[in-house]
């Protein structure tokens, strides 16, 4: 009996998921991808001074670009009515990444909260003459871990059949008790309570820090103000929901037993979940106030751009005045 009630698992039909995923999705590949590819090309190729917050942000913007691939073969997904065409391992690899990239933005973006903190609250810390090797362990020892709490969903299938249709899913509602889905539930509830108590931490410090001085030498503190206010804003929109929304499911798997329950939970975490990808879309608008590295080095992109376009548009209208001078002669 314990076993048949750990295969109940419950599947629901969601057309309107179905129509409003797949556009939304595709979306935020487009805009996700052209905002990270800018940011990985000025990180590589334009960043004079490389600091910790540099190279934490560097290895989210990988992360970013890498995950932006899997939306499309998503939406695909979504449009066919959760219908997943491409196989076993695409499956396991897609769910992974996906996972994995949720992780990475947010400890990747705590990283970098922590670090700000360190620099305004306790400029004399050591941990601040740390130069870039150290953030280099930093982020293998974050990749680490990673691994090690999402690589579980690369060792099963997650296959789930309904109607004639293969569904591709890490979070099937199952009644019983199954482990590895437990842990699953588990570290997306605590990967995102934890590290946002950091953030809160780190912004209030770094506030009253503000505060308290009356001199802020190149508007530091102020900057770094912004940034962690930038990095709660992306908590709050796009991990927020869908955490909220997995822990309704667990309470309600604690009074219910029967799937109709779950079917409003369900929805909801699954439109939630597109604000999770949301992040990599967000996260270069925070990179633009991480540092003034790397705003600066925008600027500057940005002003030569305007300045080339200026100038061609001078070029042409100088021909057209010559042309139409030389026709009055």
């Amino acid at each position: 009996e314990n076993d048949s009630s750990l295969l109940s698992c419950c599947a629901f039909e969601s057309p309107i998921l179905d129509h409003i995923l797949p556009p939304v999705l595709i979306l935020e590949f487009m805009f996700g991808l052209m905002g990270n590819v800018v940011a990985l090309w000025m990180f590589i190729f334009h960043m004079d001074e490389w600091k910790p917050n540099s190279v934490y942000l560097t290895h989210l913007a990988v992360a970013d670009s890498i995950v932006l691939f899997c939306l499309p073969f998503r939406a695909d997904y979504y449009r066919r009515g959760k219908h997943w065409l491409y196989g076993d391992a695409p499956c396991r690899i897609l769910l992974f990444l996906l996972a994995a990239n949720r992780a990475a933005g947010i400890f990747f973006l705590t990283a970098v909260a922590v670090d700000r903190y360190f620099k305004i609250v306790h400029p004399m810390n050591r941990i601040n003459r740390m130069g870039l090797g150290y953030a280099l362990w930093v982020s293998l020892g974050l990749w680490g871990l990673i691994f090690l709490a999402t690589g579980y969903l690369l060792a099963d299938e997650h296959f789930f059949y309904n109607n004639n249709r293969t569904q591709c899913e890490s979070f099937n509602i199952c009644m019983g008790f199954d482990p590895l889905s437990t842990w699953h539930n588990t570290f997306y509830v605590v990967q995102f309570f934890l590290p946002t108590a950091i953030v809160a931490f780190c912004t209030i410090r770094i506030t009253w820090q503000l505060n308290s001085r009356t001199i802020d030498k190149k508007g530091k503190i102020k900057r770094a103000v912004q940034f962690v206010l930038a990095v709660a804003l992306i908590f709050i929109i796009c991990f927020f929901p869908s955490t909220v929304s997995r822990i309704a499911v667990w309470i309600l798997k604690v009074w219910y037993d029967e799937c109709k329950h779950f079917e409003e939970a369900n929805l909801a975490f699954y439109t939630s979940v597109c604000f999770t990808y949301f992040n990599s879309v967000l996260n270069p608008v925070v990179y633009y106030f991480s540092s003034p590295a790397f705003s600066g080095t925008f600027k500057n992109l940005l002003n030569k751009l305007l300045r080339r376009s200026d100038d061609k548009d001078q070029a042409e209208s100088t021909d057209n005045i010559s042309s139409i001078d030389g026709r009055k002669l």
